[in-house]
């Protein structure tokens, strides 16, 4: 078990990284093209990478569509997520968007009491709070604007992803992983490329390595973490993707020679410390007996 829970770790970690090389690519080809444009080719140059081993494993029948308005607002989520996403880390820095983006896991939290009808205490709910106050320390004014709109995006992208997680559960009782995962993919690519027709910039030569990197990346992280919760529990693996705020620094300076100013620092700090918090509860909520489980 021990061994397990390591390789768990280090996969994760693994992921995390090659995730953020991704999302690095994602702003680097931003500042030549449109987001939507951008979002399209994440989308289609993922699908090979996806449908290929569903092809060589003779599991097609799994891609057969149960819930199909479940799929299409998952896909409009998807399209709408990451079309903001990338116009976030285009206008601000990757540790910024990171630092906002990482309140999704608290708005999922919350947004599991209305849709989902789960039971949120009053612990977890102070955490959701300060975390979300963490966001708002984020967004202060600055100039006499009250926001920017890179952060703005990125609020925009963490609100689609929390809906799209409650998406996802409520998906997975009737539709398989393979389906989910690949008609998200051709969804992104068609919605997002409709999208663009009338921003589409033509490709240029130099940037079909950065394509195909961006393809390989995101069929690597995906398989990496997938290996991740499948060797170790939620709980150990899970508080590591905050970890990608230090790749969103490292990467930040390394590429565009920014570094994130102290409010960014002090409301991610927030931020993951209200996540972790939220983590370590539900943690301890699984672990107790039946009996003894109460809102917590």
């Amino acid at each position: 078990m021990q061994t397990n829970n390591l390789r768990g770790i280090a996969l994760m970690l693994l992921s995390v990284a090659v995730f953020s090389v991704m999302d690095a690519l994602l702003k680097v080809l931003a500042e030549h093209y449109a987001p939507m444009q951008v979002a399209f080719l994440r989308g289609v140059t993922s699908l090979p990478f996806v449908l290929t081993p569903i092809l060589l494993r003779g599991r097609v029948e799994r891609l057969r569509i149960v819930n199909l308005r479940l799929h299409l607002f998952r896909g409009a989520l998807g399209v709408l997520m990451l079309g903001s996403f990338i116009f976030a880390v285009r206008e601000s820095s990757l540790a910024t968007t990171y630092s906002i983006f990482m309140c999704a896991p608290l708005v999922v939290a919350a947004l599991s009491v209305p849709m989902l009808g789960e039971t949120v205490g009053r612990h977890r709910w102070a955490a959701i709070c300060v975390g979300l106050a963490g966001v708002l320390l984020m967004l202060r004014p600055a100039g006499g604007n009250w926001i920017s709109i890179g952060s703005l995006a990125a609020v925009v992208a963490a609100l689609c992803y929390s809906l799209a997680v409650i998406t996802l559960r409520v998906l997975s009782r009737t539709d398989t992983n393979e389906s989910m995962v690949f008609w998200l993919m051709a969804m992104l690519s068609v919605g997002a490329g409709l999208l663009s027709i009338s921003g589409w910039r033509p490709l240029q030569q130099p940037d079909w390595p950065l394509l195909l990197g961006l393809g390989l990346a995101g069929a690597i992280g995906q398989y990496l973490i997938t290996e991740a919760f499948r060797n170790a529990p939620v709980a150990v693996v899970t508080p590591l993707e905050y970890t990608a705020l230090v790749w969103g620094v490292v990467l930040d300076f390394s590429i565009w020679h920014v570094l994130p100013g102290a409010a960014t620092l002090l409301g991610g700090a927030i931020v993951v410390g209200a996540g972790l918090y939220l983590i370590r509860r539900e943690a301890m909520q699984r672990r107790a007996p039946p009996q003894a489980q109460a809102p917590d």
